[in-house]
Parts: structure tokens; sequence; C-alpha cells
């Protein structure tokens, strides 16, 4: 009997960090993980490369336009059957400021204040890289 495929959908991640904190949005009622607080990203779309979703993803959510830089880890993690790709990279600088235009809110946090947030399960098993990659 053949095994059925499970379904992974790759999910791109800026580490955004402004004199010593870093950007996190709260998901907006009405979506999955509603009221959670999660780094700014999301999906990639066919055709794009990781970064150049990364890059649009901030502009449709942050509206600023963003730098790229190096990926800092990769990891995996499964929500039900789905199962998700979590790329996450270093945002150089950006032009504007950081808007809500996807989150219900935006706040500029301590990295030693994520721990005790709520944050999605996927973000929760990788605290020790994410927390590595914010020193």
């Amino acid at each position: 009997m053949k095994q059925r495929r499970h379904i992974w959908i790759p999910v791109v991640t800026g580490l955004i960090k402004k004199n010593g904190k870093v950007l996190l949005g709260q998901r907006p009622p009405g979506n999955s993980l509603a009221g959670q607080w999660e780094f700014p990203g999301g999906k990639i779309e066919l055709g794009e490369s990781p970064p150049q979703a990364l890059k649009r993803e901030l502009f449709e959510e942050l509206e600023i336009e963003a730098e790229i830089g190096a990926l800092r880890f990769a990891n995996t993690h499964a929500y039900g059957d789905r199962g998700v790709l979590l790329l996450f990279f270093d945002v150089l600088f950006w032009k504007g400021e950081p808007k809500a235009s996807h989150h219900s809110e935006l706040k500029w946090v301590s990295p030693d204040d994520i721990p005790s947030m709520d944050i999605p399960e996927a973000n929760r098993k990788n605290l020790d890289l994410i927390m590595s990659s914010l020193k």
C-alpha cells in the first residue's frame, strides 16, 4: 500500500533587529494561530527564491523595502499532517517604518522576552536556534 505524501509549506521569516530589539507581529483574528506573536514573513510562491519571497512578504505585511541577508537557519515543524519548512533570514536594513498592514499589532521586543510570549509552536520548538540567531 502506497503511503500518502504529506503536504509541505515553505515559509520564509525575517529577523528584523533594531537597537537590541526584534520586531514581532500579532496574528490577526480569523487567521490560523490568531493572537500569537510571530516573526514577519510568509509562504514562498512558485518561481520565487526564498530571499525574493521574504522581500515581497515584508513589503506586503509591513510596507517596507527590505534588504535580505544570510539564511540563519532552517528547520521543520508539523501541524497535524501538514509540514512547514521554516527558513529564518537576517534582514540587513530596510526603507520605511514598519506598519501593521497584516498583523493586529507590531511590537519591538527584547529577545529575552520572547520565551514568555504566546508564539507559534513551530517557533517555540526552534527557540534555542532563534535566540542564538538574535545575539
